[in-house]
């Protein structure tokens, strides 16, 4: 094995070991507990920025990613679990996964929000084995709420992600990529 190759095995693994010791939160991933903490985020979100609440209104559904916990040197991974809800409540709960690679170093913690704005969007989510997020997502996540609602009513994006409440050493908080996988808990 060249050095390279250890080297970059070395990286994997400690970025492997660090995301599995991050604690995302999620305790136990029991639905009870999930439905709480999405409860919690839904009420921050709408708090920290009100023109979100008329957007979940008018969305087909929402997947609710109360917190994901990334983490890269080099290599670099993310994990989460959340719900997703359909008039208000729980149909599904999922776990989003992500990898990535490149000259990246830090931690960074952050929850979301996927608004679905078409039935047929929600519907292909629902019926795909795995979803993966991807161009035909809209992101909104300024600092101001007015900010969000003018970018957000005007959109003809069948998805829009709402990405808030960053906390860590890493700069950008990105979902293209990221598997959405259905799961029990």
């Amino acid at each position: 094995m060249s050095n390279l190759t250890r080297r970059s095995f070395a990286l994997g693994t400690l970025a492997a070991s660090t995301l599995a010791a991050c604690s995302n939160g999620i305790g136990s991933p029991g639905g009870a507990t999930i439905d709480a903490r999405v409860d919690s985020t839904l009420n921050g979100m709408f708090q920290q920025y009100p023109g979100t609440r008329d957007l979940a209104e008018r969305s087909s559904g929402l997947l609710v990613m109360p917190l994901v916990t990334e983490v890269g040197l080099g290599l670099g991974g993310s994990f989460g679990r959340g719900a997703l809800r359909v008039g208000g409540s729980t149909v599904d709960y999922y776990s989003a996964t992500s990898g990535s690679a490149g000259f990246q170093i830090g931690a960074q913690q952050f929850s979301h929000v996927l608004f679905f704005m078409t039935p047929e969007a929600l519907m292909e989510f629902r019926q795909g084995p795995g979803w993966a997020a991807g161009a035909d997502m809209e992101y909104a996540f300024r600092d101001q709420s007015e900010m969000i609602r003018a970018e957000t009513t005007t959109s003809l994006a069948p998805v829009i992600a709402v990405v808030f409440a960053q906390t860590g050493l890493r700069l950008g908080a990105t979902l293209e990529g990221t598997k959405y996988t259905r799961i029990i808990p």
